[in-house]
């Protein structure tokens, strides 16, 4: 009876107040949860600092990469050179070749510098796949044997292809053969080589691309009728190779390089790497130079140093040497609250070139003109150059310094189809006028008598000053 009142009677109160009471969940399964989710941080974790200790190592050339993977290319060589077949008597001598291969590849036995490329990474740059490694042009000069590679190079991830010279004895094996130079220029598409010779004179080599014409000039000579002409010492040695056999001894200018195709010249610059005396004249020989240049000149005298400056840098641009050069100074003043000076230089027997420059000794000089004019009648030509801005790139303005012939009576700019307008002149025979920059214009001198002294255009602002006067257009009056 009394187990039957405690069911009838405890049970529903019991039952009441146990579901009132909160029981705590299974532990196990959120436990179960939170460990798979620290498992797989630390999977993802591990992993991602695998792949980062192993890319460390990649790029630090300890763990090496698979031939198969790609690489980030950071630098390419021109692929006008690239992409000719290979040239020269070498071309098709594949044992020689592939000993070559095997010598670039082998390590710093190849000559090829850890330096190579100038960048942050040099040191660390290794030669790449070997059977990438291309000869692009390989033959025998008097003296020399001369090859041009394409060698690939890997700095981890980080991939660039580099052309580099190579040069042995005349005949030599490839093991014979020593790093000469190299290039990762992307800009001009050639490749030059100076190599001494064995009688003390040197062996010269371009590269240009497929199918150009190569010259390499000797001494310039500015002709009579106001024209540049080049000594060509070049020989050609296939399509779009030249060299040049040069003299014992240091020679009197840089010889330059002129590389042309499809009516444009693709490549001019100076052939370094050889032994140049270079325009060095005596002091004795520039204080006469200078005496002779100051003779009949107007305006306000240049001070000595100013004077000497302008002189030598004239006659180191036009490559003339001061012994049988006359120079003179057809006016000087300033512009831009600088000296200013107006000169002409004339070899023996040759036409004249018209500098005009700007500046002092202590700051340097500004070229404002450099014309190539005839012999014939330039004293009475009238002489004009566009005035460019002190700032920045200095553009050309729209004025024109005008400097009239010793015995003009007047000058007129013709500019276009417009009717021809004074130029005001000082009492040095000096002035300025104004010419749009985009606009063609002529001046011309006139005599007391209303007779014509002479004309001569305003040239344009000469944009690239590599070569020499009388080279482009801009730089000459003879068509």
């Amino acid at each position: 009876m009394t187990e039957n009142f405690a069911r009838s009677t405890l049970g529903p109160a019991l039952g009441q107040a146990a579901h009132g009471v909160g029981v705590p969940e299974d532990p196990w399964p959120g436990f179960a949860r939170r460990e798979r989710r620290h498992r797989r941080n630390r999977l993802i974790r591990t992993a991602v600092a695998a792949v980062v200790a192993a890319l460390a190592g990649v790029q630090a050339n300890v763990v090496p990469l698979p031939g198969w993977a790609p690489g980030i290319a950071v630098a390419a060589a021109p692929a006008a050179l690239l992409d000719a077949p290979p040239r020269g008597a070498l071309a098709g001598d594949r044992a020689w070749l592939d000993t070559l291969r095997e010598r670039i590849s082998a390590g710093p036995a190849t000559g090829v510098p850890t330096a190579l490329g100038g960048s942050k990474t040099d040191g660390f740059w290794k030669v790449g796949d070997r059977d990438r490694i291309r000869l692009l042009y390989g033959s025998d000069r008097p003296g020399r044997r001369v090859a041009l590679v394409a060698v690939p190079l890997r700095f981890g991830l980080l991939t660039k292809e580099a052309l580099v010279w190579y040069a042995g004895p005349a005949g030599a094996d490839a093991g014979q053969m020593r790093y000469a130079g190299h290039s990762e220029a992307v800009d001009d598409p050639v490749m030059t080589l100076m190599q001494a010779g064995p009688d003390g004179g040197a062996v010269a080599v371009v590269v240009g691309p497929a199918g150009s014409t190569v010259t390499i000039s000797g001494d310039p000579r500015y002709t009579p009728r106001g024209t540049l002409e080049y000594e060509d010492i070049a020989r050609a040695d296939g399509s779009g190779v030249g060299f040049a056999v040069l003299p014992p001894g240091p020679l009197r200018h840089e010889p330059v390089v002129r590389v042309s195709g499809d009516s444009r010249v693709i490549f001019q610059g100076g052939l370094g790497g050889g032994p140049y005396a270079g325009i060095d004249p005596t002091a004795r020989e520039m204080d006469v130079l200078l005496t002779a240049a100051r003779r009949d000149s107007r305006g306000t005298p240049l001070a000595d140093a100013d004077l000497r400056d302008v002189v030598g840098w004239a006659l180191l641009d036009s490559r003339l040497p001061a012994a049988g050069t006359t120079v003179r100074v057809r006016w000087s003043g300033s512009e831009g609250g600088r000296p200013a000076a107006l000169l002409t230089v004339q070899p023996a027997g040759g036409g004249v070139i018209a500098y005009a420059m700007h500046g002092d000794h202590r700051t340097g000089w500004g070229v404002d003109l450099r014309l190539l004019l005839p012999a014939e009648g330039t004293d009475r030509r009238p002489i004009g150059w566009r005035i460019r801005a002190e700032h920045g790139t200095r553009p050309p303005t729209d004025q024109v310094r005008v400097i009239a012939p010793p015995d003009a009576a007047r000058v007129t700019v013709t500019v276009g189809g417009a009717p021809p307008v004074a130029v005001a002149l000082d009492a040095s025979n000096a002035g300025t006028t104004r010419v749009p920059p985009d606009q063609p214009a002529t001046l011309t001198a006139y005599a007391t008598d209303g007779s014509v002294l002479g004309a001569t255009p305003v040239p344009p602002v000469e944009a690239d000053m590599s070569g020499l006067p009388g080279d482009s257009p801009a730089t000459r009056v003879t068509p």
